[in-house]
């Protein structure tokens, strides 16, 4: 390695990675390379439109990469800790003196008998290009079952419904379970006006799949030509196959400074980071500013400097409703929702607003490395979660093998 330069190499391009990537920058003596699989950078809160056919989900690097990154498109299959290097799937290794881990989340292997075979998940790209033409092949008239009552069952179902298709949705529990009870009702309300079918409770919980039907726990069954599975999500899980340790979903486990708790020379970020075993909510409202604290991790460390402590708050949770409403349900900085939401139109446009706004955020790191802030509110509400988590109970962590 140069000893003009101290490389820093991040490993995956999605929301955390980018803004990560993008933000050291700042400092000239510092070389970025991000390693990711793919060229594009995917906007995946528009999968469930990619899968509808309303937008293709997919940003040019270009849009919101900074100049000065290197993209390597590859893909990481070890990290070698104790050699400060990664080994690529092309057979390559590339060295590093720091590593951002943002690998980000996937769909989570379904337990469910016959979902691996006959329905389709929606948490990657490639789940949803390989969706559309199914759904493209398959008469309008033909039923549909959408299972999960998250936010991405939501809004799968609303944008396939909004097509004029017949579209179920199976809940396996309560109707959006982040949702105050009012949100919730404005959002049954709207599914209900496009005739989607919602199954709610644990009798609504998908037993079993078959190729042209879903079997429920109470012993229904309901027709479905094509399945679509949004439950649950896991992480990849290069943190296990590398001997890193994990939290008991993969996650990598670091301390408040996002640091691993293996090595000072690795930071993580996104989906796929477990900071003190106690990690955020899946979300680019999570990830952004979570690219960034990495970020100024490494370069405190670089410069010298004590790195700081992770601050995170949350605003509440947006949902497309198909392309003409919506609802944004406010929530304390804790990421409990509130009685306050805006929905219908208004919601819609909210909704798009801040899909925009996330392309904003990291072009504008692009373009002027270290001006986000979001990141740096106070800290306060996550030491009383992290205090309230200790207090109930140890934190469990697994040792990878």
């Amino acid at each position: 390695m140069s000893g003009k330069s101290t490389e820093v190499l991040v490993i995956g391009g999605g929301y955390a990675g980018v803004m990560a990537a993008n933000r050291l920058t700042m400092r000239a003596d510092v070389a970025v390379t991000l390693i990711n699989p793919r060229p594009d950078f995917v906007h995946r809160v528009r999968l469930h439109q990619l899968a509808g056919g309303t937008d293709p989900a997919v940003v040019e690097y270009r849009e919101v990469l900074a100049e000065g990154v290197r993209l390597v498109v590859d893909t990481v299959t070890r990290i070698d800790a104790a050699g400060r290097a990664v080994e690529l799937a092309s057979g390559s290794t590339t060295a590093y003196d720091y590593l951002v881990y943002a690998v980000g989340s996937g769909s989570a292997d379904p337990s469910v008998p016959g979902a691996a075979e006959f329905a389709y998940p929606l948490a990657t790209f490639e789940e949803a290009r390989r969706l559309r033409p199914v759904l493209e092949a398959t008469s309008p008239q033909a039923p549909v079952v959408v299972v999960g009552g998250g936010p991405t069952g939501i809004e799968t179902a609303a944008e396939l419904a909004e097509e004029g298709r017949s579209v179920t949705l199976a809940c396996g529990g309560v109707l959006g379970p982040y949702l105050h009870a009012r949100g919730r009702r404005a959002v049954a309300r709207r599914l209900a006006a496009l005739k989607v079918r919602v199954l709610e409770g644990p009798d609504a919980r998908v037993a079993e799949v078959t190729a042209d039907a879903v079997l429920l726990a109470d012993g229904r069954e309901v027709a479905s030509a094509v399945t679509v599975w949004t439950v649950g999500f896991g992480v990849p899980d290069l943190a296990v196959r590398s001997g890193l340790t994990t939290d008991a979903l993969g996650r990598l486990l670091t301390d408040e400074t996002l640091t691993s708790v293996d090595d000072e020379r690795i930071v993580a970020a996104g989906d796929s980071a477990a900071p003190s075993g106690l990690p955020a909510r899946m979300s680019c409202q999570a990830a952004i500013p979570l690219g960034a604290r990495a970020a100024d991790t490494v370069l405190s460390r670089v410069a010298g400097e004590r790195p700081g402590n992770l601050s995170q708050a949350f605003a509440g949770q947006c949902i497309s409703l198909g392309r003409q409403e919506g609802i944004f349900q406010f929530a304390t900085k804790a990421d409990s929702a509130i009685w306050l939401h805006v929905d219908g139109r208004p919601g819609a446009k909210l909704k798009e607003l801040v899909c925009k706004g996330i392309v904003k955020h990291l072009s504008g790191e692009a373009h002027k490395p270290g001006g986000y802030k979001m990141h740096q509110a106070s800290g306060a509400t996550r030491r009383k979660l992290l205090d309230a988590g200790r207090a109930e109970a140890p934190v469990a962590v697994e040792q990878a093998a």
